[in-house]
């Protein structure tokens, strides 16, 4: 059986690249350009120089899906964008979406959205769209992560936090690596702060305001308090409230120690977003993490959440 680390000359690999990266940057790239045809995972481990077997198993444990359910969510994503943006029938997108009756459209699109195709036209916002993987970082730096960027619309909600100012990633001195974590240890230092243990937690950068000669801006850490209880008594004394509308979001997942979060966002900002149709807005950015998360730990995960709308 031959060493898949090492192709043979005709699969087109170069001693210095990882094979199985470029072979799946091969594979991903005729998915993309050939999304409105039929694709086989038989066509597909052609083109990779594995055999079906190998390449499900390279492409699931690189990007934690198989083949087939990338496409589908791809092509599901599409049809959901197509039935925010015009009057066809489902009929008419299942079958132009791969799909032999509008039964089975409807049941993969419930499948992944949570609702059927006409209650997600009715709803009119763009919710759970997935959008084309890519490679963090150019070859050659090791850095082997894949990436896929969704694009949601999350409704209003009000944090309560603590504000403080800090410098980004694009400033000529960035200062937010020190200054981000102060601005949590003030909060969890507030009466009624040792609450926030085991709670998600939110980061909001407020991008909306006119930055200084330094770039700063108001940085918010907080918690998301629930709609459905406006009234319910601030659990963080000295704490004050921030007010974030519905907004499209992209939304990144940063995998890793959030040290290396800047890498992430320098990709998500100068490469996918360029590329994705979408067009960035000066406006509420949210860091949300989850309960009890652990910055340092090479397991951890957290989200990033880019304003963003349509460039049509």
């Amino acid at each position: 059986m031959p060493d898949l680390a090492h192709p043979t000359a005709p699969c087109g690999q170069t001693p210095s690249e990882p094979a199985h990266f470029t072979r799946i940057e091969r594979v991903l790239s005729h998915i993309h350009q050939h999304l409105d045809e039929p694709l086989s995972v038989t066509e597909l481990a052609a083109l990779s120089c594995w055999s079906r077997w190998q390449l499900q198993r390279v492409f699931q444990s690189e990007t934690g899906l198989t083949v087939a359910a990338y496409v589908r969510e791809l092509k599901l994503s599409q049809a959901a964008v197509a039935l925010l943006g015009g009057r066809d029938r489902i009929l008419d997108l299942a079958l132009r979406h791969g799909y032999d009756s509008e039964v089975s459209f409807s049941r993969a699109f419930k499948q992944q959205f949570g609702c059927s195709p006409l209650a997600y036209r009715k709803r009119g916002v763009r919710v759970g769209l997935r959008q084309p993987i890519s490679q963090l970082g150019p070859r050659g730096l090791g850095e082997g992560k894949w990436l896929q960027v969704r694009v949601e619309t999350r409704p209003a909600f009000s944090l309560l936090g603590l504000r403080g100012e800090i410098r980004g990633l694009f400033a000529e001195q960035p200062d937010f690596q020190q200054q981000v974590p102060a601005i949590w240890q003030r909060v969890q230092a507030l009466p009624g702060g040792e609450q926030l243990h085991g709670e998600p937690l939110l980061g909001v950068s407020d991008l909306r305001v006119h930055q200084d000669e330094a770039h700063r801006f108001p940085y918010w850490a907080g918690i998301e308090l629930p709609e459905s209880q406006p009234d319910e008594p601030l659990i963080l004394a000295g704490a004050e409230l921030l007010r974030v509308p519905s907004q499209t979001y992209g939304v990144v997942t940063h995998r890793g120690p959030i040290a290396l979060l800047p890498h992430t966002l320098s990709w998500f900002i100068e490469q996918w977003l360029p590329q994705s149709g979408y067009r960035g807005l000066d406006g509420l950015e949210l860091e949300a993490y989850p309960a009890n998360y652990q910055g340092k730990a090479p397991e951890a995960s957290m989200s990033y959440w880019l304003p963003i709308v349509p460039l049509s």
